[in-house]
């Protein structure tokens, strides 16, 4: 493929803020009755043909947030149970326990089959607090990601499609949605599976945001931990990576500005593979933590 093609693009999408972007409308629910929440699941947020992990994980964390005392996720475990699809779903919650500092709460998403019985989508643990309240102390070996600024990193606009085989086939349809709302801006040294050349090192780098320029918040981060393209594209591994389980730990509110993004898997057997990820703020604070569980179909 010629170098132009990976040309840097900037966005252009007019900067929205947190309550005023298609994020927040797209993960806004409707309260039927205490604890039952509607929502109509937006295409806008799919790989593939389903919804993204990382979107529903943002839907029923907004629920809890609504649900619980506490308004910031500490601590979310979500297990994908089927495949959700646009449409209406119907998300339940249901308070634990209400403490001090934290509140704990579950929630699941369902929607309808075809012969309208209910089914659950997905199922989530998570526990709430106050970010802001936390104290500042700070001791940690882990630091940022280093990989090259955002002008010399490249997008889905530039290798065709965030879900692209390794073997440089065509995407496949409908796999551009969610793409279409992100910034995405992916390191170099991670993209040789767009070019036919995994590395088979199963690191995934980038830098995040939403493409209307909204800034990250507690809520969005839960979507930037899976929204990058699978590792398992690196490996040399082709098609979808359904998310089996995946905990998020966010640790602080970022700050303005884009996100990077580091993910790694070390260890593939048995046809499951983890993927690892963190978030790091433009102030260098590192500010989720994720581990997630994974499908991949061995030829």
């Amino acid at each position: 493929m010629p170098e132009a093609a990976f040309a840097p693009t900037a966005p252009t999408a007019p900067r929205a803020t947190i309550g005023d972007s298609e994020f927040d409308r797209d993960t806004a629910l409707t309260l039927r009755e205490p604890g039952v929440y509607d929502i109509d699941l937006s295409a806008g947020w799919t790989i593939i043909s389903a919804v993204n992990g990382g979107y529903l994980l943002a839907v029923l964390g907004r629920a809890l947030a609504d649900a619980l005392p506490h308004s910031d996720p500490f601590t979310i475990s979500a297990h994908y149970l089927t495949a959700s699809q646009p449409g209406p779903a119907v998300v339940r919650t249901d308070v634990v326990r209400t403490g001090r500092t934290l509140s704990t709460g579950q929630a699941s998403l369902f929607q309808f089959d075809e012969q309208g019985r209910e089914v659950e989508r997905i199922r989530v643990l998570a526990s709430y607090g106050d970010l802001d309240a936390l104290p500042d102390d700070v001791r940690t070996t882990a630091r940022p990601p280093a990989f090259p600024p955002m002008e010399h990193c490249f997008g889905p606009e530039d290798t065709a499609s965030d879900v692209r085989p390794p073997s440089g086939g065509a995407p496949v349809d409908g796999s551009s949605a969610i793409a279409d709302r992100l910034m995405l801006k992916l390191d170099p040294s991670t993209l040789g599976w767009a070019l036919g050349q995994p590395s088979g090192k199963g690191e995934m780098r980038a830098w995040f945001g939403l493409a209307d320029g909204r800034d990250a918040d507690p809520l969005s981060l839960l979507l930037a931990v899976d929204a990058l393209p699978p590792t398992a594209f690196e490996i040399g591994i082709s098609g979808w990576v359904p998310t089996v389980e995946l905990t998020v730990h966010i640790r602080c509110h970022p700050a303005p500005g884009p996100l990077r993004v580091s993910i790694t898997t070390r260890n593939l057997a048995g046809g499951f593979l983890e993927e690892d990820a963190e978030v790091w703020d433009s102030a260098d604070r590192l500010v989720a933590q994720s581990r997630q569980l994974a499908r991949v179909r061995l030829a």
